[in-house]
């Protein structure tokens, strides 16, 4: 299939628009693209006519609990926070995810064709997310990769669900512990693991055990730590334990990161995924959240994605946190930047998503006019090169 007479906006480092240009894609890959003025018609493909839509690559939203938590239901569709017991990082998303929630819909009908989605913040050790398209009914057949990163939780969530239940950790200290804890034995118990594959003949394999098998490509840098945290002193404790272990990581919400922008830019980590922008402060931690943020952060050179947080808030609102952000503030080619190519590269996704260029999937979003205009919906969106805005997401 090719799209013809299209203002593409690759989204790719150097950022290309082609007034007039075509995309060609088969096997769910781009395989071409370029001005209309190279473009050869092949008799043995199907011509899609944009008409002088604009073309972007589709939207990512790289923090949601997408399909973990079901639309319009209580405990029978929660399927996000196994607080039975703390450290839990064995837990995939992968088994959890209801891809037949209605949220898969509207995320396509706002131009969201991939999400990171995983268990919540209620476990200082929480498991493995996974970054989805969300087009599909069988899960296995919509990952991008699996697992892309391993949930740590600090502040206020997992203190307030333990405490509940008169459990370790009911302080920020034990938070801390207990994650240095789990990384202290799964790192030894990596070390073992390359130490026998070096010298089966006179070593032992350590005895196996499912949680360690789960932080080892962490460990051996394959995925980033996702660390959800809010106030400043939280944040640099992420900091201080992912630079203990040597973890590749990324801060999640980072509602102060912006009153510590000197201090963080010192830092080498992989970047914030800021928001929701859209939620109140309904906890103390959240006490200095701002919509002035992701500006901030982007103009300090951090790497800054967007994200809903769904269902915080729900994922069809990416676009109006990106718009909101512009008016905050945001530069809007960066908040462009924060919902394709950024998150991408944050999440370790980019040789996937993120941008229009050959060799990528052909996830595309089509609109009549500026994308980050709250009254304008996709004309179209193509999913790994099949069309499913305007076919089964009409009604939506």
């Amino acid at each position: 299939m090719v799209i013809i007479h299209a203002v593409i906006h690759t989204q790719n480092k150097n950022n290309i628009v082609m007034p007039d240009g075509f995309i060609r894609f088969e096997q769910h890959t781009i395989t071409a693209l370029g001005e209309m003025s190279a473009y050869q018609p092949s008799d043995e493909e199907t011509v899609w006519d944009a008409k002088g839509l604009a073309v972007y690559p589709g939207f990512i939203d790289a923090h949601t609990h997408l399909g973990m938590f079901g639309d319009g239901l209580t405990f029978e569709g929660d399927d996000g926070n196994e607080d039975t017991e703390p450290i839990t990082p064995q837990l995939r998303a992968i088994d959890a995810i209801n891809p037949l929630d209605g949220y898969f819909g509207e995320a396509v009908s706002a131009g969201v064709t991939t999400v990171i989605t995983g268990p919540g913040s209620a476990n200082p050790v929480a498991g493995q997310m996974a970054a989805v398209k969300t087009f599909g009914k069988r899960i296995d057949k919509m990952i991008v990769k699996a697992p892309v990163g391993m949930k740590f939780a600090l502040g206020e969530n997992p203190k307030s669900t333990y405490n509940d239940k008169e459990q370790m950790p009911v302080t920020r200290m034990a938070t801390a512990a207990l994650i240095r804890e789990m990384l202290f034995k799964g790192r030894r118990y990596y070390q073992e693991k390359c130490s026998y594959e070096q010298d089966r003949e006179n070593l032992d394999e350590p005895e196996w055990d499912m949680k360690y098998e789960a932080l080892l490509p962490l460990f051996r840098k394959e995925i980033p730590a996702h660390f959800h945290v809010h106030r400043a002193d939280d944040i640099f404790t992420a900091v201080r334990i992912a630079n203990e272990f040597d973890l590749d990581y990324v801060l999640v919400h980072a509602t102060e990161a912006h009153l510590v922008c000197e201090e963080l830019a010192e830092e080498h980590f992989r970047g914030i995924l800021s928001g929701p922008i859209l939620n109140d402060r309904s906890k103390p931690e959240l006490r200095s959240h701002s919509p002035k943020a992701a500006g901030i952060l982007s103009r300090a050179d951090i790497p800054t994605a967007l994200i809903t947080d769904h269902p915080e808030t729900p994922v069809s609102y990416l676009q109006l946190c990106a718009a909101i952000a512009v008016r905050e503030g945001m530069d809007r080619t960066e908040a462009l930047k924060a919902l394709t190519i950024t998150p991408a590269r944050i999440c370790g996704i980019e040789n996937r998503v993120g941008s229009l260029e050959v060799g990528k999937d052909a996830d595309m979003v089509l609109y009549e006019g500026d994308p980050l205009d709250i009254t304008q919906k996709p004309k179209a969106v193509f999913i790994s090169g099949v069309q499913v805005r305007n076919t089964i997401c009409d009604n939506v």
